[in-house]
């Protein structure tokens, strides 16, 4: 699967990441592609901590995960993550793992984030300008 992320980040299972079967557990995929987003949202300068104490914040409003193939304990992987806007607050992230060295596809995600404003929908200009860089 080839598209133009916009961001990667590299990963290590540890294993109390793993279950009794020896592979990561499914819940856990959801904290990679987190801290990915997050990674990204770093990257182009956005400190949530900050924008949240000017009522600034981002809700996930949709997460659809597709499982291919299980991470296992001390695998390498990396998190690519492309991003489309679809309409005035509504981004999407398509997130897809591979392993590392071989690059096999672990996981296809999209989840849905929209902005708010003091609780309301709005996109902030802080985050209109950082998406602006993609």
């Amino acid at each position: 699967m080839h598209k133009n992320y916009h961001h990667s980040f590299k990963f290590l299972v540890r294993d109390y990441e793993c279950d009794y079967q020896g592979v990561v557990n499914n819940a856990v995929y959801q904290n990679y592609l987190e801290h990915a987003r997050n990674e990204l949202f770093r990257s182009l300068g956005i400190n949530f901590a900050k924008m949240h104490a000017q009522g600034k914040d981002v809700v996930i409003t949709k997460v659809e995960l597709n499982y291919k193939y299980p991470l296992r304990s001390c695998d390498e992987f990396v998190v690519k993550t492309r991003v489309t806007q679809q309409g005035k607050i509504r981004f999407v992230f398509e997130q897809d793992i591979f392993r590392l060295p071989d690059e096999k596809i672990i996981l296809n995600a999209t989840v849905t984030l929209v902005w708010l404003q003091s609780g309301r929908p709005a996109l902030p200009a802080e985050f209109a300008a950082a998406f602006a860089k993609l």
